[in-house]
């Protein structure tokens, strides 16, 4: 009978972290999402009246690629770029980034890859931009410059998992 006690006892105290752990889980996710919605709503009123800098505007488009809204985003990762020329940023290249990933989204893979390499010119150790330069390659099935591009990656990064799994089914690709 004991044991059947501290059994239940195990049970119902695994029960009750788990239930905790997904309410903290779920709490901090509305949390984060209350965050983004103020800042997406105070940044559109911003943008609607006046000119903005670079960072409201990079801020504004990565909201709406988050939200999947491609057609706002791109508009507004180009004004970034275009305020970068009037006050000199040093970010730019995640500007390009995010461009070249809005128009990847759309399945504009000349018009990302395009992008990507701008974002690459400005920072030639940009990781990110070099991996997403190798998926849009794959994309438009051209493997050599998608395995280049991964290549590049693992020069800056060489335990990306990303860049390493990819490298090597294109590795495969090549010499089939």
């Amino acid at each position: 009978m004991a044991m059947d006690n501290n059994l239940g006892v195990l049970y119902l105290s695994i029960l009750v972290f788990l239930l905790s752990f997904t309410v903290i889980n779920v709490f901090n996710q509305i949390l984060k999402t209350r965050k983004l919605e103020r800042s997406f709503s105070r940044l559109r009123k911003k943008l609607g009246k006046e000119k903005g800098t670079v960072q409201e505007y990079y801020e504004l488009a990565s909201i709406y690629s988050e939200k999947k809204i491609y057609s706002q985003a791109i508009p507004l990762f180009q004004k970034a770029i275009k305020a970068t020329e009037e006050e000199g940023e040093e970010n730019i290249a995640s500007i390009y980034n995010g461009l070249g990933y809005a128009y990847f989204a759309q399945e504009q893979h000349d018009l990302a890859i395009r992008q990507y390499k701008e974002a690459i010119k400005y920072k030639p150790d940009y990781v990110t931009a070099l991996n997403n330069l190798g998926h849009a390659y794959e994309r438009k099935k051209l493997t050599s410059q998608a395995l280049s591009a991964y290549e590049d990656a693992l020069k800056y990064d060489p335990k990306n998992s990303t860049a390493k799994r990819r490298a090597e089914s294109m590795r495969r690709l090549v010499s089939v």
